[in-house]
């Protein structure tokens, strides 16, 4: 008997502390002092992992039911928020992750909005989510598992989740998170919130993010293929021709970089006529020539 009051000391302890926190799934979001809900307005049977993991003692637990007395099942109703609510819990580190594809691109408004949003300790870097290594992100996510073996709490925040991937890339860094029991939290975007990677939304959105990008990439390449089949430049007026394109070519060859490249050209023809063209314009000349010459070897074979 003695066992059974400790156990249920024990349980009351824990809803009333997962409780003192507001829950950060944003399918559920209700505020400190009640109960998990269901997306049916309901009472749920057992608290969120996001949320009841707030909780250190709590953030190895599988699950930690909702007591009796909240009334799992029936439906669900605001209770006033305790006093105590909303302090943050010991030992929570929040790293910080921002990135821009290019390095022309700001990371003001990523850095501005981490901040604001606490965010102290920040990783960021210029480079494309093509490339297989970011050193950068590397960096954050080594850190948050060092600190998370050190038994503090540990979220990697970022502004949107486009900053760390989209689709199955995405899917998958979500997962090596949560095996390593780091926290990931998007600012804005459609996932905005804290998201259990092993969830549907998590994961069909992340699926569905990838299919966008791909169907921006096909539709845009079967725009540029339609507009060259009709004769038309893309992009506007052209600048470039087969002088400009055949130097270029043996530049790369000497492994000079698109800025000094572009700075051995000449414009002529057009308004533009004597002016370099930019980097932007010999890499889209090169991208094109290459594809071009891809697809004549395929259609050789």
């Amino acid at each position: 008997m003695k066992q059974t009051h400790e156990t249920l000391g024990r349980v009351t302890d824990d809803f009333q502390r997962v409780e003192a926190n507001d829950c950060p799934m944003s399918t559920c979001a209700v505020p400190a002092g009640s109960p998990c809900r269901t997306t049916k307005g309901r009472v749920a049977v057992q608290y969120h992992t996001a949320r009841f993991r707030l909780v250190p003692s709590l953030a190895k637990a599988l699950n930690v039911p909702v007591p009796p007395v909240r009334k799992p099942g029936a439906a669900w109703v605001e209770l006033p928020r305790p006093a105590s609510a909303g302090t943050e819990p010991a030992g929570h580190v929040r790293i910080g992750y921002a990135r821009a594809s290019t390095a022309r691109q700001s990371l003001d408004t990523q850095l501005d909005s981490l901040a604001a949003n606490g965010v102290t300790r920040v990783f960021s870097e210029k480079i494309s989510t093509r490339a297989t290594q970011r050193p950068e992100l590397e960096k954050a996510v080594t850190l948050a598992r060092e600190l998370r073996t050190s038994g503090v709490r540990v979220t990697l925040v970022v502004h949107e989740h486009k900053r760390l991937g989209r689709g199955i890339e995405l899917a998958t860094l979500a997962e090596d998170l949560k095996a390593s029991d780091v926290g990931l939290e998007f600012l804005t975007g459609e996932l905005k919130g804290s998201h259990d990677p092993s969830g549907v939304v998590f994961t069909v959105l992340a699926a569905l993010s990838g299919m966008e990008r791909e169907y921006i990439r096909d539709r845009t390449l079967e725009g540029h293929e339609s507009a060259r089949r009709r004769g038309k430049a893309i992009g506007g007026a052209s600048v470039t021709d087969d002088g400009m394109l055949a130097m270029a070519l043996h530049l790369r060859e000497q492994e000079m970089s698109l800025r000094d490249i572009a700075a051995r050209l000449v414009i002529t023809k057009g308004a533009k006529k004597g002016q370099h063209p930019s980097p932007a314009t010999v890499m889209r000349m090169l991208r094109d020539h290459d594809e071009q010459v891809a697809a004549d070897k395929l259609e050789s074979q």
